[in-house]
């Protein structure tokens, strides 16, 4: 086994670089059943960690588009469960700058049987709700539809693929927020939005059906570009300033972003989580090299007497650590990538995420962290080996 090495003090040939390739293979798979379990249990880790930071990174950071930038919600400055007067909008219609405005009323309705709804129902102005979502494509019937008719709605395409729906379905919601229930009429399909899932209905039919009391739950504005944007939510809180109902306007952005921090600090926990996911991944692959080169102790004790330097035994082991570790981050980082990309993640989640996109960066640092531990897994025992001197080697047993 050992004819094809050479001690450093001899002349590097060509062919000696692939010797100590096979050499280093063949140590690694040398217990194949022990190797194959460190790279799956590596795997598993590195895949849990890039799935707990993809979590991480939707449930703190809401999938936004271009045309987000350009739209504003006012709600209670008191509080989000706080109406505000439907007056209002004469005053909102004349602040220089919003080119659309429309009530924007959440029912928060339960739909069939179920007992909670992952997709959102808000009321709106038919007319004035055209030119709020621009990038909204109608892919199935027709807008008029839905504005001719009180009784009719909007739905998102995933919403409607989701429960197999059709133009002309009627779709009937509990109410929970609200102590009335809704018939509505699927009028027309959009698509082409961060979230395709809403559905829109009159807000005449919401205020008949409560007794017109007159209110709205938020504005939903759109000004003409995303640089006075901030000069328009200033007006628009110092409209209502020092009135029965003031008003918080914010950016769609930050909007989402209040709804993110009722959650509390989701950021933390899952950083404490993958804390717990890199540690055990440490103990795994510490673990395994230590019993690898116990075994070879020996071994390692005639290549000190070939004259091999301990820096070349160092790398030797490194090279084993490291290699198992990005094989079994290679795996389970491969295999997350692929399930979420081509898993349909309405039917596994129940509606409740949009998107979970595995992004490079993410990939980056599970990888990272895998080839770290293989790093840091060869330390204990290189230390252990060069501690060793080559007669307490020829001792041990293999």
């Amino acid at each position: 086994m050992w004819l094809n090495l050479r001690p450093s003090a001899v002349p590097v040939q060509p062919s000696r670089s692939v010797n100590l390739i096979s050499f280093v293979a063949k140590n690694a798979l040398r217990n194949r059943r022990r190797a194959l379990l460190t790279v799956i249990s590596v795997g598993i880790s590195c895949g849990l960690l890039v799935t707990l930071l993809t979590l991480q990174r939707e449930l703190t950071i809401p999938p936004e588009s271009e045309a987000a930038s350009l739209r504003i919600i006012a709600r209670n400055k008191v509080s989000l469960a706080q109406p505000l007067p439907a007056k209002q909008l004469t005053t909102i219609d004349k602040i220089p700058g919003i080119v659309a405005v429309t009530p924007f009323t959440f029912f928060g309705g339960n739909f069939r049987d179920e007992t909670v709804t992952s997709f959102a129902q808000f009321a709106v102005d038919p007319v004035r709700f055209q030119g709020i979502i621009v990038e909204g494509k109608i892919v199935d019937g027709a807008y008029e539809d839905f504005v001719r008719d009180r009784t009719g709605c909007l739905v998102g395409a995933d919403t409607m693929k989701r429960y197999n729906l059709k133009i002309g379905d009627r779709m009937k919601f509990t109410g929970t927020f609200y102590p009335v229930d809704l018939d509505l009429k699927i009028a027309a399909v959009f698509q082409g939005t961060v979230d395709d899932r809403g559905v829109f209905f009159h807000h005449k039919l919401l205020d008949e059906l409560t007794g017109d009391p007159g209110t709205v739950g938020t504005w939903y504005m759109r000004v003409e570009s995303a640089d006075i944007a901030n000069d328009v939510i200033a007006k628009v809180n110092a409209a209502f300033a020092n009135t029965a109902a003031e008003v918080r306007a914010e950016t769609e952005r930050a909007f989402q972003m209040g709804f993110v921090s009722m959650m509390g600090n989701v950021k933390m926990l899952v950083m404490l989580i993958c804390g717990a996911v890199v540690f055990t991944l440490m103990l795994v692959t510490v673990s395994t090299m230590s019993m690898a080169i116990r075994e070879r102790f020996r071994e390692l004790a005639v290549l000190k007497a070939l004259g091999f330097q301990r820096r070349e035994l160092f790398s030797f082991i490194l090279a084993e650590s490291f290699g198992l570790a990005m094989l079994g981050a290679l795996f389970g980082i491969g295999t997350v990538w692929a399930f979420w990309r081509f898993m349909d993640l309405q039917t596994l989640t129940n509606g409740f995420l949009v998107y979970f996109e595995v992004t490079p960066r993410i990939i980056a640092w599970g990888a990272s962290v895998a080839a770290a531990m293989g790093v840091l897994s060869a330390i204990p025992p290189a230390v252990q080996t060069a501690r060793m001197s080559v007669t307490e080697g020829l001792k041990t047993l293999d």
